[in-house]
């Protein structure tokens, strides 16, 4: 079978220019459904970094998921399915001592999918 060109996330040591990790980021459902998973998938959309070491991104089309990766290591901590395709950069705010994560939620770029228009926010424990 041939697989749809997947994407990756990347992180790279500024101090040596070589590359930390590199994971497959996204997957597709069609395929995923047949057994094969972290493929990467089309992407659009950047991550973010918290000082706590948390990469956040949505930017997979077709699942649909924001991730939370542990910056050091690449390693997935967290993950949840939007309404529509997160196609944009999350960002990161507070109130009161509490941390949030917010991302915009608008999908078309999948002509399977539905498109809209939300704001979904996370809250980070505590």
């Amino acid at each position: 079978a041939v697989l749809p060109p997947g994407g990756t996330l990347n992180a790279i040591n500024l101090h040596t220019g070589e590359y930390a990790w590199k994971i497959p980021l996204g997957q597709y459902p069609d395929l995923a459904a047949k057994g094969q998973k972290d493929t990467g998938s089309e992407n659009y959309g950047g991550p973010i970094v918290t000082a706590g070491g948390l990469v956040f991104i949505g930017a997979t089309n077709f699942d649909k998921k924001i991730r939370a990766f542990d910056k050091s290591t690449g390693e997935l901590l967290w993950e949840a399915t939007l309404p529509f395709a997160g196609n944009a950069t999350p960002v990161t705010y507070e109130v009161n001592g509490r941390q949030f994560v917010v991302i915009a939620a608008g999908g078309d770029k999948d002509p399977k999918s539905s498109s809209g228009g939300v704001y979904v926010a996370f809250a980070l424990p505590r």
